[in-house]
């Protein structure tokens, strides 16, 4: 029987990223807009990603300072790893553990593709609380998310059929797009309300129904014998 694949984005999919930075944001500048500066650090950060072979937690450092110095903003000697640190706090969506905790009772096998550093990942992970069958991290491959690399290689690592995988995902530029250049399968976890007419195969506020959307999918096939 062949096996059901189910990659995943982590922040902003899994782990609740727009409070995790947002909390770091208003802790380092109280008096500032949290939400523009937000805005304007996800506009920042693709940006540094550019650059493909710099750690996650470089990234983040180098986003976080060219935010403050296109905002006019003092940042204290010490601060510029802030995000890399409070990153591992950043908390979990709450429907997360039980949607994943129901696919693998299923017999879904789980893998994170995630433009972050491993130990970053791991101890996201570990706050969720269920197991992953493994995970591709850019660190690791010196790709970022929307280029390709996360999902070549996952096809080099994992023994995922192309018809018997789903990539399942916040980010219309970081994985919705790119999925569907590449012909896989796509459910959009579509929680900040935003419009799109990119393809996919579902369209979802959060993970409460993922379940029953990828055996809809992916219907497990019947056992032989």
């Amino acid at each position: 029987m062949a096996e059901r694949w189910a990659t995943f984005d982590c922040y902003g999919t899994l782990v609740d990223w727009e409070t995790g930075i947002g909390r770091e944001l208003a802790r380092l500048w109280p008096e500032s807009d949290v939400r523009a500066l937000r805005a304007r650090y996800h506009e920042i950060e693709p940006r540094v990603q550019l650059a493909g072979s710099i750690p996650y937690r470089d990234v983040l450092r180098e986003a976080l300072v060219l935010l403050a110095e296109s905002e006019g903003l003092d940042l204290q000697p010490g601060d510029e790893s802030a995000l890399a640190l409070s990153l591992p706090g950043w908390p979990v969506f709450p429907e997360v553990p039980g949607a994943l905790g129901q696919l693998r009772a299923r017999g879904w096998r789980l893998v994170a593709l995630s433009n972050t550093d491993p130990d970053l990942l791991a101890a996201s992970l570990e706050a969720i609380g269920v197991p992953f069958d493994g995970a591709v991290v850019a660190s690791e491959i010196g790709s970022y998310k929307p280029a390709h690399g996360h999902w070549e290689a996952f096809r080099e690592r994992f023994p995922a059929s192309a018809d018997r995988h789903v990539h399942v995902a916040a980010s219309l530029f970081h994985d919705i797009a790119p999925a569907h250049e590449l012909g896989i399968l796509a459910v959009w976890i579509n929680r900040l309300e935003e419009t799109s007419d990119l393809p996919r195969e579902a369209e979802l506020p959060d993970l409460a129904a993922l379940p029953e959307t990828l055996e809809r999918l992916l219907p497990a096939e019947p056992a032989r014998g």
